[in-house]
C-alpha cells in the first residue's frame, strides 16, 4: 500500500506524560500508513523513557516516565516522524497472518449486492477482491479488541450509511471509506454489513481475549453460511481463524 502525497508530521503534547505524532486530520491513506510505520518502528525500538504506545489510524500516542526528558524525547520523536513521512511509504512486512472465514451475502451479509453495486462490480466480484485483497490491522479501537481493516482499493471508497443500521450481530463484517469493521458483539453500524464471521475479537474468557494486533495482515477466506454457524459454536470464539507466524 503506497501513497505519494506529501504528509506534514505533528508532535503535540498530551498532559504531563504524552506525546500525540500525528500524521494528518483525516484518514487519508499516507497519513494512516505513516502511522503503521511509526508505531511498528518505536514498538520494536522505543526511545528511553516511553512506557506506552497506541496507535489509532493516522496519529500514535507516545506515553513516558515522570523522569523522562521531555525536550530530548519531542525532538527524537520528530526526527523518527519526519524520516517516516519522507518516504517510502509502505506498509512494514507483517509479522503474522490471520486466515478468518466469512459467509458472504445473503442473511450473513445483506448489504453485500448494495456495496458492491457502489464498487461498480457484481457480488460474486466483490467477495473475490475482498478474499484476495492484502489487508492489515490498521488500528483497533471503538470497542475491546475491534479491529479497523484496510486498505481495499480506491472503488472501495464507499460512503457511510446517511442512516445508522439499529443493529448488526457479533462477528458482521462491514465496510465504508475502503476499511472493514469486525463487529465482536452486537452493535450499531452506519457501515454496510457484507458478511458474518464466527471469529470473535474480544472474548473475555479465552486466554487471550483480544487476539488481534495492530499491523498484522488479514486474509478472509469465503465459507457456506452454515460453516460459520457450526464455527460458533466453538467455545473459544476463534470461529475457525488461523495463524501464521511470518517472522
Amino acid at each position: 500500500m503506497t501513497d505519494p502525497r506529501p504528509l506534514d508530521a505533528e508532535v503535540l503534547p498530551v498532559g504531563l506524560d504524552g506525546y500525540l505524532v500525528r500524521f494528518a486530520l483525516t484518514p487519508e491513506p499516507a497519513a494512516m500508513t505513516a502511522a503503521r510505520r511509526f508505531a511498528t518502528r518505536i514498538g520494536e525500538a522505543a526511545p528511553e523513557g516511553v512506557v506506552e504506545i497506541a496507535a489509532a489510524l493516522v496519529s500514535v500516542l507516545v506515553r513516558f516516565a515522570p523522569s523522562t526528558d521531555r525536550g530530548a524525547l519531542e525532538t527524537q520523536l520528530k526526527a523518527m516522524a519526519d524520516e517516516i513521512v519522507s518516504g517510502p511509504l509502505d506498509m512494514p512486512a507483517p509479522t503474522r497472518l490471520w486466515t478468518i472465514p466469512v459467509a458472504f451475502g445473503g442473511e450473513e451479509g445483506p448489504q453485500l449486492g448494495q456495496a458492491a453495486q457502489a464498487a461498480g462490480l457484481t457480488e460474486a466480484q466483490a467477495v473475490h477482491e475482498i478474499c484476495a485483497a492484502d489487508l492489515r490491522v490498521l488500528t483497533i479501537g471503538f470497542a475491546p479488541g475491534q479491529p479497523y481493516i484496510g486498505l481495499m482499493p480506491e472503488h472501495w471508497n464507499l460512503p457511510r450509511l446517511s442512516e445508522l443500521t439499529p443493529s448488526v450481530p457479533a462477528g458482521a463484517l462491514v465496510v465504508a471509506v475502503r476499511q472493514f469493521v469486525l463487529f465482536g458483539a452486537e452493535s450499531a453500524t452506519g457501515w454496510q454489513q457484507v458478511g458474518r464471521a464466527a471469529f470473535r475479537s474480544f472474548a473475555p474468557a479465552r486466554a487471550e481475549p483480544m487476539p488481534l494486533r495492530g499491523g498484522d495482515a488479514i486474509r478472509f477466506a469465503r465459507a457456506p453460511a452454515d460453516e460459520i454457524a457450526r464455527l460458533s459454536e466453538d467455545t473459544d470464539r476463534m470461529g475457525g481463524a488461523s495463524l501464521e507466524v511470518l517472522r
